[in-house]
């Protein structure tokens, strides 16, 4: 397996965005530490650009866009993808549509659905709108073609819905309570963790899962687990990193399973 470092800040834009990057390295540090491995380091803008189209940093999330592509070229085996933002898992997830078909599913841990459009964000973040363009749905820059099928991915500890994200749960865009599909994409936002648990997440939501909650859930998937992301670490302490290991043990664990290793 490799791990793929994607230290992207410019889809998030709340005051915690700017410790993205450095949180990112500290978190790949520790899951090439786990997975045995060396992370490679994505190189990606470190500059932010005008908001076009609804997208803030639209020119520099294309710039980063084409550098996860290339780094997914050839990947030989199976990826973890440390982000940055949200928006890091949007193309390795597509490529594994495109590489997995039509029963890929998307198992997505995050208190936000990121199932917003340009019409519904609030505040023009492509980091809310990950999950939506991989729907095929939003910016044509950005979205998955082939897309996921709806109904192929489920919200586990989503807990702050924006009104358009629960139009599009509601007419099913999402999966209630199933993990779905026949191989699953692993997708962990740190803000599904209790913030009085781990503090680094960038948009910290009340009333979380447990580090041990989460990785019980991920060692329960009973289908292959074929890429992972992890996102949003906003700190770079040591410390606070460290608490995070039993999460990506699993995370490391459910891809060797899924890899057959």
């Amino acid at each position: 397996m490799q791990v793929h470092a994607v230290p992207q800040r410019q889809g998030a834009l709340v005051p915690k965005a700017r410790f993205l990057p450095e949180g990112c390295l500290a978190l790949s540090r520790l899951a090439g530490e786990i997975a045995g491995v060396q992370p490679v380091v994505v190189p990606v803008s470190t500059e932010d650009s005008p908001v076009i189209d609804g997208v803030a940093n639209r020119a520099a999330l294309i710039v980063n866009r084409t550098a996860q592509l290339a780094a997914l070229e050839a990947p030989g085996g199976s990826v973890l993808t440390i982000g940055g933002d949200c928006g890091t898992d949007v193309v390795p997830i597509a490529v594994a549509r495109f590489r997995f078909g039509e029963s890929l599913g998307v198992a997505w841990f995050d208190a936000h659905p990121d199932l917003n459009t340009v019409e519904t964000s609030p505040s023009g973040a492509f980091h809310g709108m990950a999950l939506r363009v991989l729907f095929g749905e939003g910016d044509a820059e950005f979205v998955a073609s082939p897309a996921l099928r709806p109904g192929n991915a489920v919200l586990i500890g989503a807990r702050s819905i924006d009104e358009g994200e629960q139009a599009a749960i509601d007419r099913g865009l999402v999966s209630a309570d199933s993990i779905p599909g026949e191989q699953i994409y692993l997708h962990v936002d740190l803000d599904v963790l209790d913030p009085a648990e781990f503090g680094g997440a960038t948009y910290p939501e009340p009333a979380g899962l447990s580090i041990a909650e989460v990785a019980a859930a991920i060692n329960g998937i009973p289908v292959p687990v074929i890429g992972a992301g992890i996102t949003e670490c906003a700190t770079a302490d040591e410390k606070e990193i460290r608490k995070l290991a039993p999460l990506v043990e699993a995370v490391v664990g459910a891809l060797r399973r899924g890899a057959g290793v």
